[in-house]
């Protein structure tokens, strides 16, 4: 165990169908410190965020980078004077690596709000690799409900899509009515996990691709169109999941007066960002709307969702690659449409 293979981010630029995206390298196994964990990575959930990271929308501050911060393996090693972990035990990692845990915002449990916020696979190595490192504080238990495939995406698309439906205010109220624009890993997870919280909830779903639209209907959405379409009824929050801007605009017009959007996204990418400038303040910022970010993710995210996919049985649909074929996930991430979640199988 000297030496682990991993798939690293060597430099930035547009991804593209020919790009290399990801290198082999072969790296020393690293070992933990006091407050560390060494674990055997044996899933890792492959996020759009890697995408940022690679063309430089949140690039990691030096190269190379084990990107990956959707992990779930079983500790190998630890630290002195860690007793709530032991060697054997399986545990995920998410993108929250650290924070500070002094800050005003550590302290209410925002920690995800911490200026001195670490980001897994992207500012310390990840889980695109055969081991990794943790901070014993920053890794959590897998609930023995779910199995370690279904549980990588949980960590972030899960997790963050929590965050996100936390921050749009629904409760489950008899009349509500969420809307989710995009629908890849997070945005079915959300639906899955509003339909088990909240069961009388109104949902309704906007995606450019057809099969993504009956992909939520299959799992139980009221309604599903296109980006732009319009909808039957104006909602009452939307949930953004799209890398694009010209969606914060339709989702704006599909608003109730004192409506709520909420944008679940690292960055966006620039593509259409013109499309900001045709924004029409009458119908799509006026009568007190909301625009609201989700930043990070917080360890109070993280613990919650996982208990509350144990409860639920929540797992989401995913499609497996080797750990060699990361570039090609990443690719697939980009250019190809896929039902649910990306993960690597170790």
């Amino acid at each position: 165990m000297n030496k682990m293979h991993a798939m690293a981010i060597t430099e930035l630029g547009e991804i593209t169908p020919e790009s290399e995206v990801l290198s082999p390298i072969e790296v020393p196994v690293p070992h933990p410190g006091d407050e560390e964990v060494l674990i055997a990575v044996s899933h890792c959930g492959v996020c759009h965020t890697e995408l940022d990271e690679i063309e430089g929308r949140t690039p990691p501050e030096q190269l190379p980078r084990i990107p990956g911060h959707q992990v779930v393996g079983e500790i190998v090693e630890k630290g002195t004077g860690l007793n709530d972990l032991h060697v054997g035990q399986r545990v995920g990692v998410a993108w929250i690596y650290s924070s500070c845990g002094r800050c005003e915002h550590c302290r209410c449990g925002n920690d995800n709000l911490c200026d001195a916020f670490v980001a897994t696979g992207r500012d310390r190595d990840g889980g695109y690799a055969e081991y990794m490192l943790a901070p014993a504080d920053y890794v959590y238990p897998i609930p023995a409900e779910l199995d370690s495939l279904a549980a990588a995406p949980l960590l972030c698309a899960g997790a963050i899509g929590y965050r996100s439906l936390r921050l749009s205010g629904m409760d489950g109220r008899e009349g509500q009515r969420l809307g989710l624009t995009g629908f890849g890993a997070s945005g079915h997870l959300v639906l899955k996990l509003a339909r088990a919280v909240y069961p009388v909830l109104e949902i309704f779903v906007f995606a450019r691709d057809a099969d993504a639209r009956q992909h939520a209907l299959d799992l139980g959405a009221t309604w599903a169109g296109a980006t732009q379409e319009t909808p039957p009824a104006k909602l009452h929050a939307i949930i953004d999941t799209t890398p694009a801007w010209q969606p914060v605009l339709a989702a704006l017009e599909a608003l109730l007066p004192g409506g709520r959007l909420v944008i679940n996204a690292i960055r966006k990418e620039a593509g259409d960002q013109q499309a900001l400038a045709e924004i029409d303040y009458a119908s799509q910022l006026w009568m007190e709307k909301e625009i609201k970010t989700v930043a990070n993710v917080s360890r109070r995210d993280v613990r919650e969702f996982l208990a509350l996919a144990a409860q639920h049985q929540l797992a989401p649909e995913v499609t497996t690659y080797s750990l060699q074929d990361a570039a090609t996930a990443i690719k697939n991430l980009k250019f190809a449409s896929q039902r649910g979640a990306a993960v690597l199988v170790m």
